[in-house]
């Protein structure tokens, strides 16, 4: 099919659509119908009409609203990231927050400096003694994941909180730190209006399983393979 301008005798921008062929002196002749950008936006306007009137059906069906279980996991990076956006809508929207971080250090990282200006509309704990190849005392990392997960409970139990962070708890769970029966026991027993993130990558099955969404990271390209290092207001 050829599209080619057409000059009408009255000036309009038209086109011709359908086949074309040269004449004995090279010109090419063209069999079709003429359309003008009137038809063409006729057209556009009429399809997406019944692309809106679909959508509009596909939302007016869904009448659920509950709290909900939200998992990031993978080996890319943004997982952590991707949670703290989420948390700042919640914020936008008046709702109290919680943060437990359960794998990092005491740093202060440039969300939290940013989350905290809220006030007592957050609630921040970072109960992580750091990687667990910085510790390499498996005890130690138990202990803290025990406090981590009383923090949790308390922060669940507060009706005045919406939405709760649990940072690095897929990395706590992978390593046995805490039962993963108990924990995903626990966050499915949440309020029916409170919303949980948990993000770290290597999340177990059964976290999974109970979750209402799950967003996987996928690693395309990183800088810190081309060597460039971890900088502040990028990776903390």
């Amino acid at each position: 099919m050829n599209r080619v301008p057409f000059s009408s005798p009255k000036g309009t921008v038209a086109r011709l659509i359908g086949a074309a062929r040269l004449d004995d002196k090279g010109f090419a002749v063209h069999f079709g119908r003429m359309t003008t950008a009137n038809d063409e936006q006729t057209r556009h306007k009429a399809k997406m009409a019944n692309r809106k009137a679909i959508q509009d059906a596909e939302v007016a069906a869904k009448t659920v609203e509950k709290g909900l279980l939200i998992v990031h996991t993978g080996k890319g990076k943004g997982k952590s990231t991707a949670a703290f956006g989420l948390m700042l809508r919640a914020l936008g929207r008046g709702f109290r927050c919680g943060v437990v971080q359960f794998g990092k250090g005491a740093w202060q990282s440039g969300e939290r400096t940013a989350i905290e200006r809220f006030g007592d509309q957050v609630e921040w704990h970072t109960l992580g003694e750091g990687f667990t190849w910085e510790t390499q005392d498996r005890q130690r990392d138990v202990e803290a994941a025990r406090r981590a997960w009383a923090a949790t409970r308390k922060l669940m139990a507060d009706p005045t909180i919406r939405l709760i962070v649990l940072d690095e708890l897929n990395i706590t769970l992978r390593y046995d730190h805490l039962d993963v029966t108990e924990v995903v026991s626990a966050l499915q027993a949440r309020r029916n209006d409170l919303h949980i993130v948990v993000t770290g990558r290597n999340a177990k099955p059964e976290m999974i399983d109970a979750a209402d969404l799950v967003t996987e990271m996928t690693p395309v390209k990183h800088h810190f393979a081309a060597g460039v290092k971890a900088q502040e207001g990028i990776e903390f």
